[in-house]
């Protein structure tokens, strides 16, 4: 019976000890992941972004022609980069070739020369350099590049040769991944570059999901999240937001999760019918 009722006793108080432990957890928060001066990360609070560009027919996503069209609507600008073989940054969304070019293969076999003579399907666009991108934008409007860890784990190189295609570009920019390693080494090699970590709460929000994210927080020590729209609004976002740090969100495709975004959010990454 004492066995019983103790453990009785037990399923009572484990909610409870698990939110006093969750609770702990924001003056840590405040610590190990201090927010932003505000004024660095000002512009990007009201922005409205174009996931990889605006793109439609005739204008595939992350194509030079997409990101003119997000230029021409004075719409920020939200790429993927990924690292050639040859180790230049270029702006693509999969880690293979055959959904967006029809060509077999991975895109870290090939370099970013070999890259240039393939065409975005339905357009004369070739697989962008992150040069040619940033040399296109040239301040015009902002932008977000997610960097997208190679399939080895190796995050060095990318990183290094993202900060040094960004030398002295003076447009307002922000690095982001779903990596928090990648978030870290900007933190640490390129401290004036803001940098965002990229958050998805889907199949993860159990307990242990939550401590996950504040694991990644830590690490991270982020400007801003980028949150998964389908997710907002939540606890973890709504604390980090109401402490400084700016919250993005993706992809917010119909009118409806626009309306969600901008009661909930700083700043839409917009594709499709949610584009205002």
């Amino acid at each position: 019976m004492r066995a019983a009722r103790w453990a009785c006793r037990s399923c009572r108080l484990a909610p409870r000890w698990r939110w006093t432990r969750l609770s702990l957890l924001s003056p840590l928060d405040r610590w190990l992941a201090p927010a932003p001066d505000p004024d660095r990360v000002a512009w990007l609070r009201g922005a409205t972004f174009a996931h990889r560009g605006l793109h439609g027919p005739g204008a595939p996503e992350n194509g030079l022609t997409a990101a003119a069209a997000a230029i021409a609507r004075g719409f920020g600008i939200e790429c993927d980069v990924h690292k050639a073989s040859d180790g230049r940054p270029v702006v693509f969304h999969d880690e293979t070739l055959e959904r967006l070019t029809g060509v077999t293969g991975a895109l870290a076999d090939r370099t970013a020369a070999q890259l240039a003579t393939l065409r975005l399907l339905g357009s004369d666009d070739a697989v962008p350099t992150l040069r040619q991108l940033l040399d296109l934008v040239a301040g015009q409007v902002p932008l977000l590049i997610e960097l997208k860890a190679p399939p080895d784990g190796r995050i060095g190189a990318l990183c290094l040769a993202v900060r040094r295609v960004l030398e002295g570009y003076r447009g307002a920019h922000a690095v982001m991944s779903f990596d928090p390693r990648i978030v870290r080494w900007f933190r640490r090699h390129a401290p004036h570059t803001v940098r965002g970590l990229v958050v998805s709460e889907q199949d993860d929000k159990a307990l242990a999901g939550r401590w996950r994210r504040h694991r990644a927080l830590w690490q991270a020590q982020p400007d801003f999240l980028s949150y998964d729209i389908r997710d907002l609004p939540a606890r973890f976002p709504r604390a980090q937001r109401r402490r400084g740090l700016p919250l993005v969100t993706w992809t917010v495709r119909s009118p409806e999760l626009l309306a969600r975004a901008l009661d909930h959010a700083d700043a839409p990454t917009v594709e499709g019918a949610g584009v205002p």
